[in-house]
């Protein structure tokens, strides 16, 4: 079933599953013809443990890059009704003995009405994790933290952070697509170091645009270590278009840590309201989002 429709089809179910990866080993999330990637090995497993003759594809809320994490990532597929009614019970043990130990689904469930896992979600929750620790990262933390070889102001990171919170257009960080808008809305960014010295980056929007978390961490990390004043961030954003001096971070820092919908009566309305593109409201158009989770 495609990822545009608003329901399955007459004869299936919607399933939503949540599930969480250690994005160390896999090529992002969709799938590739040559490379392991999660979307693939799920939609595999999920093939050979039903027994199916074909496979069903699976839509996310939010497709990660190679090498980024996720903790709380959303996604639903459409399966026969019959097959459902025959595997539901027992569908997520059996996963859980097929797939690889670097991905878990917790929860397969028969979704709401209006359900779709990319389109209704309201919000999506990043958090990057760095350290300035002189001695470097933790060897047990080393696939989760980046470490930065310079000592950061978590003040300032977070008063340039403030600057960058609510409705805009993120082109300056964001790697541009055909068709698709970079417009906005940066619901939440703060940084919080921790009694272990790991600095964490909260990160939550209606929806992310290509690289734009990484984009965004890059910036402050240079406000935090004194390269850059803490305007420039802000400024950046209004000039609208890349700063050389931005830089994507490594992805492993990366999670996506939780994906937030609303009630259910209200799952169809947002799921059509976000398929609708959008401009500012400077530019005289609609506020709605687009939908896309972002690659980030």
């Amino acid at each position: 079933m495609s990822e545009e429709t608003e329901g399955a089809a007459p004869g299936f179910v919607r399933v939503r599953l949540d599930l969480s990866y250690d994005g160390k080993d896999f090529s992002g999330w969709a799938r590739q013809a040559t490379r392991r990637t999660v979307q693939g090995d799920i939609e595999d497993a999920l093939k050979i443990v039903t027994r199916s003759s074909e496979s069903y594809d699976l839509t996310v809320a939010g497709r990660t890059d190679a090498g980024v994490h996720a903790r709380g990532q959303v996604a639903h597929v459409d399966l026969p009704a019959e097959l459902w009614a025959e595997h539901r019970e027992k569908l997520l043990r059996r996963l859980a003995g097929r797939l690889a130990h670097d991905v878990r689904v917790w929860r397969v469930e028969e979704a709401p009405p209006g359900f779709n896992a990319r389109f209704s979600a309201i919000w999506r929750r990043y958090a990057y994790r760095v350290t300035d620790d002189p001695g470097g990262v933790d060897p047990l933390l080393r696939g989760h933290v980046l470490w930065h070889d310079w000592t950061l102001d978590v003040d300032a990171m977070n008063a340039a952070s403030a600057g960058l919170v609510g409705e805009h257009d993120f082109a300056a960080y964001c790697k541009r697509r055909e068709g698709a808008t970079t417009i906005r809305t940066l619901q939440r960014l703060e940084w919080e170091r921790d009694a272990h010295g790991v600095i964490t980056a909260t990160v939550r929007a209606d929806a992310f645009c290509h690289n734009m978390v990484r984009s965004l961490v890059g910036a402050l990390l240079f406000v935090g270590d004194g390269h850059r004043p803490v305007e420039w961030p802000a400024k950046v954003l209004a000039a609208g278009v890349r700063d050389s001096a931005v830089h994507v971070v490594r992805p492993h820092g990366l999670t996506l840590e939780e994906v937030g919908y609303p009630a259910d009566d209200q799952l169809a309305a947002r799921n059509r309201l976000a398929r609708n593109k959008r401009t500012l409201p400077a530019a005289g158009g609609t506020t709605s989002v687009d939908g896309c989770g972002g690659c980030c």
